[in-house]
């Protein structure tokens, strides 16, 4: 097999994995195996795979080492429950994306492929419909899947990045969506929304999910609720003015994490999620444009879980006041 394919660094890199938990982090082959959901076996011969090569010396050589280093860093400063970050290499916006879309569907199916009735909520954007596309899940139609925002976009078609429902029909089970659009058109419409019979359904299976898997989209003109016409160009400079670096499932936040007073907050029909989260908030996002937006969330712990990449892991740790970058 030529060492240059992408089957072959996809296997040098998860080889990487396995050895600087085992040789750095002082894991068991046991937790190697569940860390990476992979069977012992594969762990060790993962493992050996990597001495054969030459990859361990005194310390993991390869890219993918400083990356595990980055995510406990930040596992550990944010007391995350998972967090994963991918290595990048003067990649483009797409190509970084997708590296993170194949970690985080890895994340999401070790949640699908589980046996155990399972409800699992969704955001939506471009980066989960993304990551729902790599998803290789088998059948699960025991679970129930649902979305956290509204399936109805402003001219009144369809959310385009709505991913529940494309989860759903790939594993087979139930899916619960929002029967209302993301902003309303008014404070009282919003009301009306919310207390619809089916809005009730949808809020109370969001307070007995086990998981649930969101995007975090920066803010400013041209970001993503601006360019897919969620917000006009004057709304979102009122959140900016008003302190706003990101959102999540359309609830604007600051740097700090705080809320963002705006008339625009007023309108938003997504279920609010608790903070701290009572259960794993696990977002995927990523790219230096983002970093801002993620650290905000992080702070005012809009989430507990992430897969980022490596270059907005870096930013998120050096903007720590007090707190050396890491090298």
């Amino acid at each position: 097999m030529d060492p240059s394919s992408p089957k072959q660094e996809e296997k040098m890199e998860i080889a990487v994995r396995a050895a600087w938990l085992y040789h750095v982090a002082g894991n068991t082959q046991h937790e190697i195996a569940r860390k990476l959901q992979i069977s012992r076996p594969t762990a060790q011969r993962l493992v050996a795979f990597a001495l054969e090569r030459g990859l361990v010396k005194v310390r993991v050589n390869h890219k993918v080492a400083s990356c595990l280093e980055l995510a406990i860093a930040l596992r550990q400063r944010y007391e995350l429950v998972v967090c994963d970050v991918v290595p990048v290499n003067a990649d483009s916006p797409d190509q970084v994306l997708r590296k993170i879309a194949v970690a985080a569907a890895q994340v999401m199916e070790s949640y699908l492929n589980e046996i155990q009735p399972k409800i699992i909520a969704l955001g939506s954007g471009q980066t989960i419909k993304t990551v729902i596309g790599e998803l290789n899940a088998p059948a699960r139609p025991q679970h129930r899947l649902l979305s956290l925002v509204g399936t109805i976009a402003r001219d009144g078609s369809s959310n385009p990045y709505d991913a529940a429902l494309q989860a759903a029909e790939k594993i087979g089970s139930k899916c619960f969506l929002i029967p209302a659009p993301l902003l309303a058109d008014s404070p009282e419409e919003r009301r009306q929304w919310c207390n619809h019979r089916l809005y009730k359904i949808v809020e109370e299976l969001s307070n007995q999910a086990d998981v649930a898997f969101v995007g975090i989209g920066d803010m400013g003109v041209g970001c993503p609720m601006h360019r897919d016409g969620f917000l006009t160009r004057e709304e979102v400079m009122e959140l900016v003015k008003a302190g706003a670096v990101g959102d999540n499932l359309g609830w604007a936040f600051s740097e700090a994490g705080e809320f963002v007073r705006a008339s625009s907050q007023q309108r938003v029909t997504s279920i609010q999620l608790r903070r701290p989260p009572k259960m794993p908030v696990i977002a995927f996002a990523g790219g230096e444009r983002k970093a801002r937006a993620v650290l905000g969330a992080l702070r005012g712990q809009w989430i507990n879980g992430l897969v980022t990449d490596e270059t907005c892991a870096r930013i998120i740790l050096a903007d720590k006041s007090g707190q050396e970058k890491i090298a």
